[in-house]
């Protein structure tokens, strides 16, 4: 996700990551993706749609 600026859902990040993209596996990287928008390190665009927000200079 650092080496692009696309928009990518939970199983494009694993897949990525060289995560095998089953369900429980998806679905704790969206969790841990939700975690990071608290946390305002990354945006979600549109719904499971995750984006790094650009480092503030």
């Amino acid at each position: 996700m650092k080496t692009t600026t696309a928009s990518m859902r939970a199983k494009d990040i694993c897949l990525a990551l060289d995560i095998e993209p089953l369900p429980k596996h998806v679905e704790g990287a969206r969790a841990k993706l939700k975690r990071l928008v608290n946390r305002e390190l990354v945006i979600e665009t549109q719904p499971g749609i995750f984006t790094l927000i650009p480092k503030r200079t």
